[in-house]
């Protein structure tokens, strides 16, 4: 089911998801919905609560600001996105590129909040600017 949904974009918005959209291959709705949903949906809840990196033990902090996305996933993350950039992506390599992605994003945001916690803690130093 789809609900169609009109929105007025910045006109450099706009122009980012068209050309996005344009090496894609793609409509620059499909595109849009993609974001949104990249954006909004998460993967799935996890099996367990995340804990807030505040609360880590120092050892438990630094692998996470050394967290790496495994492998094989991270071949596959590549090819999806290799496909998607030569328009081949089918409807269900989308989908998991979008779980991936969404995979990702979550990832590096914990890693992020991870290394602000290590620095403030004096157990990294901070990243030059």
């Amino acid at each position: 089911m789809s609900t169609q949904v009109v929105v007025t974009l910045p006109d450099e918005v706009y122009r980012r998801v068209e050309r996005l959209a344009h090496l894609a291959s793609r409509d620059v709705a499909d595109v849009v919905a993609d974001t949104l949903a990249l954006s909004l949906l998460p993967v799935g809840l996890p099996a367990e609560p995340v804990r807030v990196v505040t609360g880590l033990p120092d050892e438990e902090l630094l692998e996470l600001v050394d967290l790496q996305m495994p492998p094989a996933q991270d071949q596959r993350f590549g090819r999806l996105l290799q496909k998607q950039q030569e328009g081949q992506l089918s409807d269900t390599e989308r989908s998991e590129l979008i779980s991936l992605m969404q995979l990702y994003q979550d990832g590096l945001l914990r890693k992020a909040q991870a290394l602000r916690e290590a620095v403030r803690r004096g157990l990294r130093e901070p990243l030059e600017p």
